[in-house]
This record gives C-alpha cells, sequence and structure tokens, in this order.
C-alpha cells in the first residue's frame, strides 16, 4: 500500500506545507507496478515542476519507497511564488486522487492540519 500524508497549515487556510509518500502498491512485481509508477512520477515530477518553474528548493528525502518534501518558509516570503508552489502541489494531489479513485486498494491518501504557523 502506498500512503500519502498532505500536510495543510489549517483547515481555514489549507495551505500545503508538506507531503510524504512512502510504501509499495504491490499492484504488480517490482519493474512493472503501475500504480508505484504513476505515484513516483507523479511524486518526482511535483518536485522538479517547483524547482524548474519557481526557483523553490523543497527540503526532501528520497529513496526507495519514500518521498518526503517540506516546502520552506522562506517560500512564503514572496506571495506570487508561494501561490505558484501551492498551485503545483495542489495539482499533484488531484492528480493522486485520480489513481486512488481507480486503485484505491492500493493507495490511500490522508490530510493533517498543521496548527500554527
Amino acid at each position: 500500500m502506498i500512503y500519502v500524508t498532505i500536510e495543510r497549515l489549517e483547515p481555514e487556510s489549507p495551505q500545503i506545507l508538506s507531503f510524504v509518500v512512502e510504501g509499495h502498491a504491490e499492484y504488480d512485481v517490482p519493474g512493472k507496478d503501475l500504480v508505484c509508477a504513476a505515484v513516483s512520477a507523479v511524486s518526482v515530477g511535483t518536485i522538479n515542476s517547483i524547482v524548474s518553474l519557481t526557483g523553490v528548493i523543497p527540503i526532501h528525502e528520497m529513496e526507495r519507497g519514500l518521498v518526503d518534501v517540506t516546502i520552506p518558509e522562506s517560500a512564503r516570503d514572496i506571495p506570487e511564488t508561494w501561490s505558484q508552489v501551492q498551485l503545483i502541489i495542489e495539482s499533484m494531489v488531484v492528480m493522486l486522487q485520480t489513481i486512488e479513485q481507480t486503485y484505491g486498494d492500493y493507495i490511500t491518501i490522508e490530510t493533517i492540519y498543521h496548527k500554527g504557523g
């Protein structure tokens, strides 16, 4: 199972601060697992898009079965850049939810809220 955790600032201001993608779908054997491939492409593509399109360098850790990303607080200093980063990550959430709708036995998405900030 792939577990996706989206950390939002607060329910009243649902800006995304971080996201974690961990686990393996086990939909098929490694190398043929289209669910893992799709989730990996979306999550790594999101990091690459943030860097390429906004210049923001996310704090991240990537290893087999784990993508852990935190948007640096300094990204909030420029409202236009922060909005762009948010749009890119929200796009990732929509793509992952689309995968979850079809392959819900292999991926689950949870949202947690960070108070303060």
